[in-house]
């Protein structure tokens, strides 16, 4: 960790304060917190089933409600980060999340948690945008999207662990106190986006030297294409655990191979980091075949091993595709307005992805065609990418 932080260091213009490593730590930090959701739906899923007594396809419809309200506070933030004080929208957001997750504490009728995890989505979409924008300002956003997924590994197998031994008010809690503390410390983070010249030195020290002025159009694929990626992710990731019991696995199995699968995130970017040399194209293109395949081989059924084989495939290859998106937008818009988009996208994704899997749990066509549907999804981002690729190659 050590080594890639004075990496950063190394490669950072004088002229730039988002390659300051308070502030690399901050907005880590801030988007560990802001996808907490996200990372953790699983366990969260089977606490609203066994704790609250919510159905199948309602945990569905609740969870995605969340990553969708993530992805409206993303496109709040993406509209305002460029002319707005960042550390005033992380108050904002900050205090929705605050404020959401508390009425949580009193209510569990379902039509209110709905609304009000759409809300909490909210308030964690827009600090979490700023903090992926404050991530993409550094000079090498490969190399701070690495350590992102990183602490990622590490903050998934705490939460997977630790989250189902609480009641859900604790979690509710949990969910506040994370949030108070990216207020105390949004201070570090700079508050603007570089001036013209600070952008000018950025680009002398940019670590991928190629051409990346490209029309509008080339991000928004990219964009998109990153929401189809989530789509599958969400929908497999929230009923991944159900799924497994719902065939015969127990959950002792289930939740000791979510938790520890989690760790291979750190080998995806390990991975990611090795393979910058290929470029960011083909090795995206072998991980997303790899991951449409690995979520859609359990159409077959689910055992304690191919349970194993999947979940540590998917952990691998999440935070592995994670790194080259995230990298691809931020190379194409250094100024951060598209870049704020990718948690809208990443939630937007989140909250189609468990809606179709409910709507197909809920008509009674089983798991096997849910997970057919889900890496389905890893194949179109797949084909957009390529059609990318072929632009920027010509």
């Amino acid at each position: 960790m050590a080594s890639i932080m004075a990496e950063m260091n190394t490669l950072k213009g004088p002229a730039n304060p988002f390659d300051d490593w308070r502030s690399i730590g901050i907005a880590i930090f801030m988007a560990l917190v802001g996808y907490t959701v996200m990372v953790s739906v699983p366990v969260l899923s089977t606490a609203l089933v066994h704790k609250v007594g919510f159905t199948e396809e309602q945990v569905g419809r609740i969870w995605g409600a969340d990553l969708g309200g993530l992805s409206l506070g993303a496109i709040i933030s993406a509209m305002l980060v460029a002319r707005m004080n960042r550390r005033h929208l992380v108050f904002i957001g900050v205090g929705l999340s605050i404020g959401a997750n508390a009425l949580c504490m009193f209510y569990s009728d379902y039509e209110m948690v709905l609304a009000l995890r759409i809300l909490a989505g909210v308030g964690s979409g827009i600090f979490t945008a700023v903090a992926v924008v404050t991530l993409g300002g550094t000079t090498n956003p490969t190399t701070a999207y690495n350590l992102e997924l990183i602490g990622f590994a590490f903050s998934t197998a705490l939460e997977l662990n630790y989250l189902p031994q609480l009641s859900m008010n604790e979690i509710y809690l949990f969910f506040m106190i994370l949030s108070g503390l990216c207020a105390a410390l949004v201070f570090w983070i700079p508050a603007r986006p570089l001036n013209k010249e600070q952008l000018a030195e950025q680009e002398k020290h940019q670590a991928i030297h190629e051409n990346w002025n490209v029309p509008k159009i080339i991000p928004w694929l990219c964009l998109t294409a990153v929401c189809f990626t989530y789509i599958n992710i969400g929908g497999y990731f929230t009923y991944i655990e159900l799924a497994a019991l719902a065939d015969g696995v127990s959950q002792e199995w289930s939740g000791s191979v979510l938790t520890w699968s989690s760790f291979l995130g750190i080998v995806g970017c390990l991975i990611a980091y090795v393979c910058t040399r290929y470029g960011l194209f083909k090795p995206l293109f072998i991980s997303l075949i790899t991951m449409a395949v690995i979520v859609a081989m359990l159409a077959l059924g689910i055992n304690d091993i191919n349970l194993a084989v999947s979940l540590f495939g998917f952990m691998t290859l999440w935070t592995f595709v994670d790194v080259y998106q995230s990298a691809m937008v931020a190379h194409m818009d250094r100024s951060g307005s598209l870049v704020a988009l990718l948690p809208s996208v990443q939630g937007f994704g989140q909250f189609v992805g468990p809606n179709i899997a409910a709507s197909i749990v809920g008509a009674g066509l089983g798991y096997p065609v849910m997970f057919i549907a889900s890496g389905s999804m890893a194949l179109v981002a797949l084909v957009l990418y390529m059609g990318v690729s072929l632009y920027m190659h010509r």
